[in-house]
């Protein structure tokens, strides 16, 4: 049996590891457009100011442990250009020139998401900037010279936040453009000013509402044209979102969303028989919204690859869903989400409640409490749990994560009152901050 795999990361290595566990003599290989496998993307921002040390630090497989230990044909500098699904044959492009084809009998696509450039005018300067990968990064790092002074973030998401932060930690004045009214488009937008408080708290310039036009320069980039005017800037970063890599796939006939993912059902089958497909490039499914939907994560990505590893085994292994879960740090906030927030709810037509608590992440008289702010949704027949938004110094985490597990539970808001969470009053209040909210808001 010929296993090929498409992406050298964490959706494919995830797969590939599966397949060398449940198939004894499988022959496994997989092609990677870039030279390094499986590696940690999540924790590139924080390379930049010195948190981790070294790029080198992120790989947690190299691609000789691959083939050495695991007798896997890992290769490099192997870009797919094409499919063809009759012959089951893959296609496309080594690094050196050389034109390659490899038949299959099961075949992953998990080629991931390349970071969109949406401005086109002056996109070619030098000191402009995507960071998606350890090259890109790298690239990044050498261009941060000391006589670089003002760097400017187009786009308030994950990535953006997260290299403000950073890039502030290296002394450089930072300047973050957001085209909406609002950074961190996973809350509400009267939670996001709490973002907006930390920016400013931290000398992070916002401009918000601004419409990036075109860059300009000799050869280096020296200003961002917005509809607002023309700054002055040494160097930008383009954080504005990613867009799934399967332009390959065209004339395939692989059945795929708008933006390019590829829909895939509950085994991770594509439309296409003994095609797969996982990972940033593919569809997940919304316990929430109950359909497909595209919300691309590392854990998303590496529990569809194991998944889609065990189902080109034989092995019965559906992917049951995420709820959507999310947390990201920006310099003293943690600001995380699970489910769907207020202004989604009401695209989607949910028949809904919505309910605020401001609490202490431990108990109010135990030294060092701190203040986090919680907005919960809840469907309003029933009181079903649909998602939540926290945001706060300290104790964020356990609790996204205990709601995101009750979401999964599809659990009702007067439910969160029988979990028995752990209490002792340097870790948290008798009640729990999500008990608080049931205890006032929820019906029995």
């Amino acid at each position: 049996m010929k296993y090929v795999i498409i992406g050298g990361d964490a959706a494919g290595m995830s797969a590939a590891m599966e397949i060398y566990r449940n198939v004894p003599g499988a022959e496994i290989t997989s092609l990677e457009r870039g030279f390094i496998y499986s590696y940690g993307q999540c924790g590139l921002p924080y390379v930049v100011d010195g948190r981790i040390s070294s790029t080198k630090r992120l790989i947690a497989r190299d691609v000789e442990t691959f083939r050495d230990k695991y007798g896997i044909d890992a290769r490099v500098g192997y870009e797919v250009n094409g499919i063809d699904v009759d012959k089951q044959l893959v296609f496309g492009t080594q690094a050196s020139g050389e034109a390659f084809e490899l038949p299959y009998d099961k075949l992953l696509i998990a080629t991931g998401a390349d970071p969109t450039m949406p401005v086109k005018k002056g996109a070619h300067l030098v000191g402009i900037h995507t960071v998606k990968t350890i090259p890109q990064l790298e690239d990044l790092l050498a261009d941060l010279t000391p006589d670089i002074e003002t760097v400017t973030i187009i786009g308030g998401g994950y990535i953006g936040l997260e290299m403000a932060e950073t890039i502030h930690a290296c002394g450089k004045k930072v300047r973050l453009i957001q085209r909406s009214s609002y950074v961190a488009r996973i809350l509400d937008e009267e939670f996001a000013q709490h973002v907006h408080d930390e920016a400013k708290k931290n000398d992070i310039e916002l401009l918000l509402n601004t419409d990036v036009e075109a860059f300009e320069g000799q050869h280096r980039v020296e200003q961002v044209l917005t509809d607002k005017g023309a700054l002055q800037t040494d160097l930008v970063i383009m954080a504005v979102g990613i867009k799934p890599n399967t332009q390959f796939l065209e004339g395939t006939g692989i059945a795929m969303l708008k933006n390019g993912a590829i829909i895939v059902n509950r085994h991770l089958e594509t439309s296409i028989e003994n095609i797969y497909a996982a990972g940033d490039c593919a569809t997940h499914f919304n316990i929430v919204k109950e359909r497909l939907d595209y919300i691309p994560l590392g854990t998303t990505a590496n529990k569809q690859g194991r998944l889609a590893g065990l189902n080109m085994s034989g092995k019965f292994a559906p992917f049951r869903g995420i709820v959507g879960t999310s947390i990201l740090k920006f310099f003293n906030l943690t600001i995380a989400t699970t489910g769907i927030n207020e202004q989604k709810a009401k695209e989607l037509g949910f028949d809904y409640e919505a309910f605020k608590l401001s609490a202490r992440h431990i108990a109010g008289y135990y030294p060092g409490a701190q203040r986090m702010y919680i907005k919960i949704i809840v469907r309003k027949r029933d009181q079903l749990l649909l998602g939540a938004q926290i945001v706060g110094p300290s104790g964020v985490d356990k609790r996204i994560d205990v709601f995101a597990t009750a979401l999964y539970s599809k659990m009702t808001l007067p439910d969160l009152l029988d979990l028995d969470l752990a209490y002792a009053p340097p870790f948290n209040g008798v009640w729990d901050p999500l008990q608080q909210i049931a205890r006032k808001n929820g019906r029995l």
